[in-house]
């Protein structure tokens, strides 16, 4: 029997990439193609209440894939975010809304960007193209989904479709969306449970410009301050993840997702490229950015280009 494809989202898997990836399996099931969705990581408490909502189990956990192996991927497409052995496996399709960025195959794929603010909008718009019913299961799947990139359509990164996509996905659920998104977005923010090393990489996006290797995490909490009572820490945590490494920077940014606010710790040799992208100094490695709520749409881009 050949060996199924298999379905990922990236390393440290947020709702999106696990629930994407459990819904890119239905999709496919539906079309009559055999895959399997797996994950790259643990799973948050935020994703955990989703699955426990569903009485589902998580997908199975993989380390790395043989040469040759078949893949789908969701919710990324770097290859330093991706799987161990990603450079070897034949991709043959990629779902996703980030930037394209080192990436290359050997062989043409199927490949569906789009700027919305989640990954599960795009495949929603799928099953609509498809003309497939959309169940239940699915539909609280790619909602929490939406639900999680978008902070209940509060992120700069939501768009009309996301919006749309939310409002059907939440009548086919029978769910009041509000009630349920704050309910799971507010399980995401227990934090006392993880270790300093945990906590940084929770949801920690590995990044490379022209060589210069860098991270940008994040937490979503209810409680900045909370979170800041464990700089001294946190901060020996990035240090030891910059040595081991070879980082030139490491931005934590510990999100307020009551008030949209984000405090953010930056350390490195090129802390200073924080600095230059907001036009604020760093004071005590931190810095308070009002309003800041993306790394995709307000983190990533500016620090970027002043690295």
């Amino acid at each position: 029997m050949e060996e199924k494809v298999l379905i990922f989202g990236h390393k440290n898997p947020d709702t999106d990439s696990i629930c994407s990836s459990l819904v890119h399996e239905i999709l496919d099931k539906k079309n009559g193609w055999d895959t399997k969705a797996v994950r790259l990581g643990n799973i948050n408490k935020e994703t955990q209440y989703v699955l426990d909502y569903l009485g589902i189990e998580a997908p199975e956990l993989i380390e790395q894939v043989e040469e040759g192996q078949k893949v789908l991927l969701v919710d990324h497409n770097e290859f330093n975010q991706s799987v161990e052995g990603i450079q070897k496996a034949k991709i043959l399709g990629v779902t996703d809304h980030h930037r394209i960025a080192n990436f290359e195959t050997a062989e043409p794929l199927y490949y569906n960007a789009k700027p919305y603010g989640c990954t599960s909008t795009i495949l929603f718009e799928e099953f609509k193209r498809l003309g497939h019913e959309i169940e239940k299961k699915e539909a609280i799947l790619m909602a929490s989904s939406i639900i999680s990139d978008t902070l209940l359509l509060k992120s700069p990164t939501t768009t009309e479709h996301d919006k749309k996509a939310l409002e059907e996905l939440g009548e086919i659920a029978n769910i009041d969306i509000e009630k349920y998104g704050l309910e799971m977005l507010k399980a995401g923010t227990d934090l006392d449970d993880f270790s300093e090393e945990e906590l940084i990489n929770l949801d920690a996006k590995s990044l490379d410009k022209n060589g210069t290797k860098f991270v940008i995490a994040q937490v979503n909490t209810v409680s900045i301050e909370d979170v800041l009572k464990r700089q001294e820490k946190l901060e020996k945590a990035i240090n030891s993840e910059i040595e081991k490494n070879g980082l030139s920077l490491f931005v934590l940014a510990i999100t307020d997702i009551l008030n949209s606010n984000s405090e953010v710790i930056a350390l490195g040799s090129m802390a200073n490229s924080v600095e230059k992208a907001f036009d604020k100094k760093l004071e005590n490695n931190r810095v308070f950015l009002e309003g800041v709520v993306s790394r995709k749409k307000q983190l990533l881009p500016v620090i970027d280009k002043n690295i």
